[in-house]
C-alpha cells in the first residue's frame, strides 16, 4: 500500500476532501503551503495524523473563505478556518494568523505521504510548531505533541536549535 492510499485510509476520506480543497486552491491561483504536523512529515520520518493545517497568503484569505464555503462546511475561528465534509474524517485547518503570513512566500514543493505539495520552509515549520508550544489556549496533549515535532525536527536539523527558545529546550530533555 502507497502512503496516499495508507493515509486516505486512516482519515477515511471517501469524500475527497483534501484532493478537492487543493483542486480548489490551484485553480483558483490561491498560494498555500502545508504547515504543522504534515509540514514535519515532509522533512523529517512522518508520524500519522489526522490533521493538514495550511496557511493562505494573507491578501487570498478572504477569496480561499468564499470559495471554499460553495463548496465545503467551513467553520471560521479567531484565527482559523476549519473545512471539513461528511465522508471524512479529515480535518483542513487553514491558519489565518498573520504571523504566518510569509510562509507560502518561502514555500517548496515536497512529499507529504505520497503527494507533492508546497511546504513551508523547514525553518518556518520550527518556528510554527515553537508558537504553537507556547499557547496556553492549546490543549496540553497538542502541546506536548508540539514538543515532540520539535525534538523531531532538532535531531535532523540540529542546526535550527537556535529558533528554539531556552524554556522550549529545557522541557525536551
Amino acid at each position: 500500500m502507497d502512503a496516499f492510499t495508507f493515509w486516505k485510509t486512516v482519515t477515511m476520506d471517501g469524500a475527497d476532501l483534501l484532493e478537492r480543497v487543493i483542486a480548489l486552491l490551484t485553480d483558483h491561483g490561491i498560494q498555500f503551503c502545508i504547515i504543522g504536523d504534515q509540514a514535519v512529515n515532509a522533512y523529517v520520518e512522518p508520524l500519522v495524523s489526522l490533521d493538514l493545517d495550511m496557511v493562505v497568503a494573507v491578501d487570498q484569505i478572504a477569496q480561499a473563505e468564499a470559495l471554499l464555503a460553495d463548496q465545503f462546511v467551513v467553520k471560521s475561528f479567531p484565527h482559523s478556518l476549519n473545512v471539513a465534509l461528511p465522508g471524512s474524517d479529515l480535518r483542513i485547518q487553514i491558519q489565518t494568523d498573520p504571523r504566518y503570513g510569509d510562509f507560502v512566500y518561502h514555500a517548496t514543493p515536497r512529499r507529504v505521504l505520497g503527494l507533492l505539495f508546497p511546504v513551508a520552509d523547514v525553518e518556518d515549520v520550527m518556528r510554527g510548531k515553537v508558537w504553537a508550544a507556547q499557547d496556553p489556549r492549546r490543549r496540553p496533549s497538542k502541546r506536548q505533541k508540539d514538543l515532540a515535532d520539535i525534538a523531531r525536527l532538532l535531531e535532523t536539523y540540529p542546526e535550527l536549535e537556535p529558533l528554539v527558545p531556552s524554556d522550549i529546550r529545557t522541557r525536551l530533555l
